[in-house]
């Protein structure tokens, strides 16, 4: 293993990690060596991944927390803190995702989304930041809609936005700490409960959507991982506020997979 890639005795927090690409991220890092914390809003879902990940051997705790409450975000940092030291690694990917004309989404809807999606990173990092070790690695997990207008995505557009944007600023303002900020746009990720949310009803497995991609395949959960575990490596020492799509070269062809589910969403009875 190239020692850049060795995280033993590193402390590493994933907010969402219990599902899809977030549970990911919090196994690879388990699995080279890291004290692992995850956190989510369902007992029976931090309950599973604290048994998955315990598997490697390594540290492992979960929290129930909804990042839209400021101060069950602190409490996990302050257990983790307690039990692990100072956070090297903190990855905010809770998010939340429903297709919806904007003329038709009610205020809560939108609210809920920029709530989990915008607001709930900002309380993950801003909470955070007291407990980051020196040199410590933050990534927030973003979409190719923060930069893409996308039919029926007003609310996730709006809200990963926000999101890109405030990894920016952090990474100005907490530069001088020695922290550094990136975060991840994924595209099309095979096993997703995105990508099946967001494929066309008569286009389940996203067969249609996959042609969208100039590579030719979805993406897998690991690739995301693995971009997670470079980024918070020696290897990527001098990257800070960046935000990286990882999709397969489509960042601006794969959204019209998201273009057809709309479509569908459309001529589907009312």
């Amino acid at each position: 293993m190239d020692i850049r890639f060795d995280f033993s005795g590193r402390t590493v927090v994933v907010f969402g990690g219990t599902s899809g690409i977030n549970l990911a991220i919090a196994e690879a890092f388990a699995a080279r060596g890291a004290a692992v914390a995850v956190a989510s809003r369902k007992q029976a879902n931090v309950d599973a991944a604290v048994q998955r990940l315990g598997a490697h051997g390594n540290p492992v705790r979960g929290f129930v927390a909804d990042v839209r409450d400021p101060g069950s975000v602190e409490a996990v940092f302050g257990a983790v803190r307690s039990e692990f030291g100072p956070v090297d690694v903190l990855v905010s990917g809770a998010a939340g995702n429903f297709l919806a004309e904007a003329n038709e989404l009610s205020s809560n809807g939108f609210k809920v989304v920029v709530d989990i999606d915008l607001n709930g990173t900002f309380h993950v990092l801003r909470a955070g930041f007291e407990h980051l070790a020196p040199g410590a690695s933050v990534i927030n997990i973003t979409a190719p809609q923060a930069v893409i207008p996308v039919r029926y995505q007003a609310h996730v557009c709006a809200a990963k936005a926000g999101v890109d944007q405030l990894t920016r600023v952090l990474a100005l303002e907490w530069g001088g700490k020695g922290i550094r900020v990136n975060a991840i746009a994924p595209g099309p990720i095979a096993g997703t409960e995105g990508l099946a949310r967001l494929s066309p009803g008569d286009d389940p497995d996203g067969d249609r959507s996959v042609k969208t991609v100039p590579l030719g395949r979805f993406g897998t959960k690991e690739e995301i991982a693995d971009l997670a575990m470079f980024l918070s490596s020696s290897a990527a020492a001098y990257i800070s506020g960046a935000v990286i799509p990882c999709d397969g070269g489509g960042s601006y062809e794969s959204v019209r997979g998201i273009e057809e589910a709309g479509r569908f969403l459309a001529s589907a009875p009312r």
